[in-house]
């Protein structure tokens, strides 16, 4: 949505807005390289107060810790890591965190791993 000026600015608009409502807006992408191109996107995740962030490659990483500060210490948490380890972001706060989230009926609901799945949890039928 970023690779339009209209909606753009429409979602900077709403992230603006948002913030004095004291609601929040969320975000997510599986390339952070293609929404570090926009300036926009770019103004809106240096000015959010909570980021998750997962396993980087390396490009993003490096754009990462240049835009919001991340020393290279911090990087390695998000540097060729297992799931569910990362670095919170939170106001100026970066912390590392790790999540061994047990592998029950709700894990499978959300993983995106089609080999943590038996094949009929959140394909419409009951297990």
């Amino acid at each position: 949505m970023f690779q339009h000026e209209y909606s753009a600015n429409f979602l900077f608009t709403l992230w603006k807005r948002v913030r004095k409502y004291r609601a929040c807006c969320t975000g997510i992408t599986q390339n952070v390289d293609d929404l570090l191109q926009s300036h926009t996107a770019r103004t809106m995740l240096a000015n959010s107060e909570f980021l998750v962030m997962l396993n980087q490659a390396a490009t993003d990483r490096t754009e990462l810790a240049r835009l919001l500060n991340i020393s290279d210490n911090q990087l390695s948490y998000i540097t060729n890591v297992d799931s569910g380890r990362g670095l919170i972001k939170c106001g100026s706060a970066i912390v590392p965190f790790m999540d061994n989230f047990p592998k029950n009926r709700l894990y499978k609901l959300m993983t995106t791993k089609p080999s943590d799945t038996d094949g009929t949890i959140g394909m419409g039928r009951a297990a």
